[in-house]
C-alpha cells in the first residue's frame, strides 16, 4: 500500500515538473508584463496584442496550414500502407515495417538535410510542396504505428466473411476495416498534426524564404530581439486546444471500448 502511494506521488511530482513551465506561461499570459516573473495585474491585453500582430498571426496560419495538409496526407498514406502491409505476405510486411522505422529512429536533421540536397539536386525550388513532402516523411511513420495495433486487434475473419457474403473488397474496406481502426486513424492524425505543428528543423531547411511558421518566426525574432510577450498568449491557446482534443479523444476511445465490451457480453459477436 505504501509503495503504491509513493509510486503515485512520484509520478504526479514528475508530471508537475514537466508541466510547470507551461503552467507558468499560462499564468503570465494574463498579464501585460514584458518579462515572465513580473506581474502587472490581470489583463487580456496579450491576447488582444496577439491578434493585432500581423506577422505572428501570418506565421500561425501558415503553421496550421502545413500541419493540417501534412496530417491529412500522412493519415491517408499511412493508413493505406498499414492496411496493405497487414494483408501482405510475411516477408513483404517485415520489409515495410523495417523501412517504416527509419524516420522514427533517424535524426530529424538527417532527414532535413537529405531532402534538401535531393531538392537542390533535382533542380526544384523550395516551396510549400517541398515543405509538405518533408513533413509527410516525418509524420507518416507515426500514423502507421498507430493504425497497426488496431489492425491486429481486429477480428481477422470479419473482412473475409464480408467477401464471402458477396461484398466487394472496397465496400468491405469501408464498412468493416475502417470503422474498426478509426481510433488508430484519429490518433495517428493528431500525432502527425502535433509533430508538424512544432517542427523546426525540416521546416527551416525545406521552406521558401517568405514562408514563416511559428517556430521559424520565433527563432528569427529571438536572434535580434526578446521573445514577444504575446507569444505567451499563443502558447496558452495552443496548450488549451491540444488538451481539449486529447481529453475528447480519450473519452471517445473509452466509451467506444466500453460499448464494444458490453456488446460482446450481450452476444453481439
Amino acid at each position: 500500500m505504501v509503495k503504491k502511494v509513493l509510486a503515485k506521488c512520484f509520478i504526479y511530482f514528475m508530471l508537475f515538473l514537466m508541466y510547470l513551465p507551461v503552467l507558468v506561461l499560462v499564468v503570465y499570459s494574463f498579464t501585460t508584463s514584458t518579462n515572465v516573473g513580473q506581474w502587472t495585474g490581470f489583463s487580456f491585453g496579450l491576447y488582444v496584442d496577439l491578434f493585432r500582430n500581423e506577422a505572428l498571426m501570418s506565421a500561425v496560419w501558415n503553421t496550421l496550414l502545413i500541419a493540417l495538409a501534412s496530417a491529412v496526407v500522412s493519415t491517408i498514406l499511412g493508413t493505406l500502407g498499414a492496411v496493405g502491409a497487414f494483408y501482405s505476405k510475411k516477408k513483404t510486411r517485415k520489409v515495410i515495417e523495417t523501412i517504416n522505422q527509419l524516420p522514427v529512429i533517424n535524426a530529424e536533421i538527417v532527414i532535413a538535410l537529405s531532402l534538401a540536397i535531393m531538392v537542390i539536386a533535382v533542380g526544384v525550388t523550395f516551396s510549400f510542396f517541398t515543405l509538405l513532402i518533408g513533413h509527410v516523411v516525418l509524420t507518416i511513420a507515426f500514423v502507421y504505428l498507430n493504425v497497426k495495433p488496431k489492425l491486429t486487434q481486429m477480428d481477422p475473419f470479419a473482412y473475409e466473411a464480408a467477401l464471402d457474403l458477396g461484398a466487394k473488397p472496397r465496400y468491405a474496406l469501408y464498412k468493416i476495416i475502417l470503422p474498426e481502426i478509426l481510433p488508430g486513424i484519429l490518433s495517428g492524425f493528431m500525432i502527425s498534426f502535433t509533430l508538424s505543428l512544432d517542427d523546426f528543423v525540416i521546416t527551416q531547411y525545406l521552406k521558401e524564404p517568405s514562408f514563416e511558421t511559428i517556430s521559424t518566426y520565433i527563432q528569427k525574432i529571438i536572434a535580434k530581439h526578446p521573445v514577444p510577450p504575446e507569444v505567451r498568449a499563443l502558447t496558452t491557446i495552443i496548450f488549451a486546444v491540444v488538451l481539449v482534443v486529447v481529453v475528447g479523444n480519450t473519452i471517445y476511445n473509452n466509451r467506444r471500448a466500453k460499448n464494444v465490451v458490453s456488446h460482446r457480453k450481450k452476444g453481439g459477436f
